[in-house]
């Protein structure tokens, strides 16, 4: 039996902000959220979530979720203390664990804590790393065997114990009931005046309690966040990290450096992506999918052989194969862009189906509307599908023809291969196969004079 208890009761002073830390985003998501996903993989039983200072907002922004219990800990006294407040909820089995997390560490991989959770062999196991410069951390003190004997912090710690390179990161796992009992057992006899986490491992010594250690594959996964140079930093590696999975993968990124994915990314065969892409939500590229500079991508899937071109925005979209979306397009929630299908520069597209091989290459508006096959919508073309209250859709059928600056007043149906002429506001239904025009009779005025400014 596994408890995880995720401490996020910091001010985060240096933050500058009123937005509590672990509700500061990396990679498109709260910090907390990435620590919670974290914890997830490894199905613990209980999820513990220490908050204090801004606790309503952080509690506010997981609301809903079941598998969460929160902890008040206020005011704070250190992490020892903060892990006190978790006691009474974790599960006390005789082979239960608890495992120490952070929500201001939010990169670290479920990998590295599986890892963790191996080495412990039922005793206590913590994640150390090796530092070139360790100041301010607190060092692993070892014996002559190489066994631990305890973690002193960088302000305790004596001219040979900082000279130690290997320090520990906070993250522990621990046996549930020895923890409890070490806990009630620490002191804040320190330099700071705080009940420490790391104490409880001179206790485990002293008790003959094995303790293990283990190393993250790569040193960006502890890295905490205390200010925004820092989130940035972080933000920077994540984002690295991300682009570099994608290229084993076999994805083409023009620039891994200009690349932002703030959700998950789903490629097929032989994807490219150009510079200055954003990729948010759940989006799901197909083979051969091409993505032009500069667009923005959110929770979309785009099929087989689509390019879409420069500048362009999908949000909430379906887009078929071997389409052709930009540039300068928008596809709002709703949209649903056929196979072979065309959406030009300076055209959006709302909560409609743009059937198979259908085209709107140029300076339209199309909402709430069904359009069927190898229809050609003309430039300026607009659906009138709102009344200041109602929604109402349009309907065009297969092989229309719509001409230039046409206004289609739904609820309106074109019938297939009808065409519209240009200036065309259509308020009937038009007739399958015929012309339909609305426009006055064009004149011209005799001796008409263009008004001219007084003197």
């Amino acid at each position: 039996m596994l408890n995880i208890v995720i401490l996020a009761a910091g001010l985060g002073k240096r933050m500058q902000s009123h937005l509590p830390k672990v509700l500061h985003p990396v990679a498109g998501k709260p910090m907390l959220a990435h620590v919670l996903d974290a914890a997830r993989a490894l199905q613990p039983s209980r999820i513990v979530v220490v908050v204090g200072h801004g606790a309503e907002q952080v509690q506010a922004a997981f609301a809903g979720q079941p598998d969460l219990a929160f902890a008040v800990q206020s005011p704070q006294h250190g992490t020892g203390h903060a892990v006190q407040q978790a006691v009474p909820f974790l599960l006390d089995a005789h082979d239960s664990a608890t495992l120490v997390l952070y929500g201001d560490v939010p990169l670290v991989q479920p990998e590295t804590l599986q890892r963790l959770l191996n080495v412990r062999a039922n005793g206590v196991a913590i994640l150390t790393e090796q530092l070139p410069d360790a100041t301010g951390y607190g060092r692993i003190v070892r014996s002559a065997q190489g066994q631990v004997q305890c973690i002193v912090e960088h302000k305790d710690a004596t001219p040979e114990q900082q000279a130690i390179r290997e320090v520990n990161t906070g993250i522990l796992v621990a046996p549930t009931a020895h923890l409890k009992n070490w806990l009630g057992r620490i002191t804040n006899n320190n330099a700071q005046g705080e009940y420490y986490l790391t104490d409880i491992i001179g206790l485990a010594v002293a008790d003959a309690i094995v303790i293990n250690t283990t190393q993250p594959e790569a040193p960006w996964e502890t890295l905490g966040v205390n200010s925004r140079v820092q989130q940035a930093q972080i933000e920077r590696l994540w984002q690295a990290e991300q682009a570099n999975r994608l290229l084993l993968a076999g994805v083409t990124l023009l620039d891994p450096a200009r690349f932002d994915l703030r959700g998950s990314l789903v490629c097929g065969r032989d994807v490219v992506i150009d510079i200055g892409c954003v990729f948010e939500g759940h989006v799901e590229l197909a083979d051969g999918v091409y993505v032009g500079p500069n667009c923005v991508v959110r929770n979309t899937t785009v099929g087989a052989g689509t390019r879409i071109e420069a500048f362009s925005h999908l949000d909430d979209a379906q887009v078929g194969a071997q389409a052709r979306i930009g540039p300068y397009a928008r596809l709002r929630p709703g949209a649903d862009i056929r196979d072979d299908a065309h959406v030009g520069n300076f055209v959006e597209i709302k909560k409609s189906v743009l059937g198979q091989g259908s085209k709107a290459n140029h300076l339209a508006y199309v909402g709430d509307a069904l359009v069927g096959d190898r229809v050609n919508i003309g430039a300026g073309t607009i659906t009138c599908n709102y009344d200041g209250v109602n929604k109402f859709q349009t309907i065009i059928e297969d092989d229309a023809f719509i001409g230039s600056d046409t206004q289609l007043v739904a609820p309106v149906r074109v019938g297939k291969g009808a065409t519209l002429g240009a200036g065309t506001t259509l308020t009937r239904d038009a007739p399958a196969g015929q012309l339909t025009v609305s426009r006055p009779r064009q004149q011209t005025i005799e001796n008409w004079k263009r008004p001219v400014r007084k003197p």
